[in-house]
């Protein structure tokens, strides 16, 4: 099967010519290593999934990266170390050989878990390291579309963005239920159904086996699993770590810790609460969203036939929120603008994504698994917009939905076809 081309390549391709060290970070299996050793040339490659490489290079970490720094001076290549979350120690033996030999690409690093985000290790790497995330693939990349750019459209036009969205493809509900259940994970997609559900639990049992210590250390192994498998089963709910410590038999801190170490591993992803007060954001409840739908459904027991005629439509409406999210989170590096991402709920009214940009533009997102929309699906948004905390910014209300028309509601208000997201040329 040939490669499908990731959006991150070239990204990767500047980063490596600008910063002595680059630091590719996401979830074991979402093709790191693929991308890294197919599409770039690298003088050597080891992987620290190999106990007899780490244990070696544990012994006396500066020697043996300096020898093979010195061997590989000449070629103008990186050095390649995989799955370096295993041995986070070199941090220091990397920063003593790239303040020595300061030379563009010297080393790229891909891990499961971000090694540098301990203070110890951010200081003493400040400058030196470029580090990028790389998350299973989105629809875009599956079908070989450019990275989605509806946030680029409403940054350049935030009254009237309607003009500059690419024209949304066919699509038919099937196609977006395959999408969410086949998810991201390139190993995954293309499994029967019955296989996928086994490789999505012995995935969940060598991330935790493997990966965890490097972030957390795990002293119940099996409080991990059962704690997947309920975000999977919450995802797109706002996280409350008591109420899931008490199902789960399992104290609040210890929620809280292994959400924090799930997180860094890039197994769920916390959208915060947006405030008009930026110092009360990161104390409201966040909402947890499972990072792949297609590991999500697995952990469920769920496959195409669970969201036929007879399936669950709220269940689905979850899994659809979730998987508008992580396409809207994953297009965020390839944009011209900086934006940041929230929910918000007050007051009996809810927004289910608030997209915010500098220059005091917003974008609300209001996610309805349906193929019709009327005007009272946008009385949340307008209200937000008109009269609430967003009149001071110059917003857009968007309802994603399974339909084929973008369609206006009036000023500022848009029905976008989910199909959008995987819309926009190369």
């Amino acid at each position: 099967m040939p490669l499908i081309p990731r959006h991150l390549t070239e990204p990767l391709r500047a980063a490596l010519a600008g910063s002595r060290i680059v630091n590719v970070v996401g979830p074991r299996q979402d093709g790191k290593s693929t991308l890294v050793r197919d599409l770039i040339d690298s003088a050597v490659y080891i992987t620290l999934d190999d106990d007899a490489i780490r244990q070696s290079l544990s012994t006396d970490p500066y020697a043996q990266l300096k020898d093979l720094s010195d061997g590989a001076a000449d070629t103008g290549l990186p050095i390649v170390i995989d799955e370096v979350q295993r041995l986070p120690e070199i941090t220091l033996a990397l920063k003593r050989i790239v303040d020595m030999d300061r030379r563009k690409g010297h080393f790229l690093l891909t891990g499961s878990a971000d090694i540098f985000t301990s203070g110890k290790a951010i200081d003493s790497l400040a400058g030196r390291v470029s580090t990028l995330i790389l998350r299973p693939f989105s629809a875009a990349e599956i079908v070989r579309a450019g990275p989605c750019r509806i946030l680029d459209a409403i940054a350049q036009e935030p009254a009237d963005p309607m003009g500059h969205m690419p024209k949304a493809v066919p699509c038919t509900r099937r196609d977006i239920v395959d999408f969410i259940v086949r998810g991201g994970f390139p190993e995954f997609r293309e499994l029967s159904d019955r296989d996928r559900m086994n490789r999505c639990k012995n995935y969940v049992d060598s991330m935790i086996e493997r990966d965890m210590a490097a972030v957390h250390n795990v002293r119940k192994p099996d409080a991990v699993r059962r704690l997947v498998s309920q975000a999977a089963a919450r995802t797109s709910q706002e996280f409350n770590p008591v109420t899931l410590g008490s199902d789960l038999g399992i104290k609040y801190d210890t929620v809280t810790n292994y959400v924090d170490a799930l997180t860094k591993l890039g197994i769920v992803l916390r959208l915060g609460a947006w405030s008009s007060s930026k110092a009360k954001r990161e104390i409201k409840a966040a909402k947890l969203h499972f990072m792949d739908t297609g590991l999500a459904t697995a952990l469920r027991g769920e496959d195409s036939s669970s969201f036929g005629i007879k399936g669950d439509p709220e269940a689905f409406g979850a899994l659809f929120e979730t998987f508008v999210f992580t396409e809207i989170e994953k297009s965020l590096p390839y944009l011209s603008n900086h934006w940041s991402l929230w929910h918000w709920r007050a007051d009996g009214r809810e927004i289910d994504i608030v997209a915010e940009s500098p220059g005091r533009k917003m974008a609300l997102f209001e996610i309805k698994a349906s193929s019709s929309v009327s005007k009272s699906d946008f009385r949340h948004l307008e209200w937000f917009l008109r009269q609430g905390p967003g009149k001071s910014h110059r917003g857009v209300g968007i309802v994603v939905y399974t339909g084929e028309r973008l369609l206006s509601f009036g000023p500022g208000l848009i029905a976008l076809p989910v199909s959008t997201f995987w819309s926009s040329p190369r």
